[in-house]
């Protein structure tokens, strides 16, 4: 059944394309007026205009079917979501603490740990 409505939105999308392409622009009918050849008409004196709009109406009424048809067809087999595999992220049970910027600890200069130790005089002999 798909592929019998495929083939028939393709061949549909063609006619399409093709009944579009053969339809005259609003401005050909001035030509026509100066015996240009475009007065002469396949379809007669009133020209294709009112054949081409019908068929272009069937036309596109058969591709809004099938693409309906096919849009429905396609969600057919599939009864999940696409999300349904995906778990939930564990939740948090304490707040987040933005980080203090690290900062060095600022010493005492009078305190013994501020003095940097003197090279022993025995050790660079």
């Amino acid at each position: 059944m798909t592929v019998f409505i495929v083939i028939l939105h393709i061949l549909v999308c063609i006619a399409l394309i093709l009944i579009v392409l053969l339809q005259t622009g609003k401005g050909a009918d001035m030509g026509a007026v100066f015996g240009s050849a475009s007065s002469q008409t396949l379809f007669g004196s009133s020209g294709a205009t009112p054949f081409l709009g019908k068929l272009t109406t069937v036309a596109a009424i058969i591709f809004m079917l099938t693409s309906l048809s096919l849009a429905y067809l396609s969600k057919g087999g599939e009864k999940g979501s696409v999300v349904s595999d995906v778990k939930p992220a564990a939740q948090q049970t304490q707040p987040v603490v933005p980080a203090q910027p690290a900062t060095a600890p600022v010493q005492d200069p009078a305190s013994p740990a501020a003095e940097t130790p003197q090279p022993s005089k025995g050790a660079s002999q």
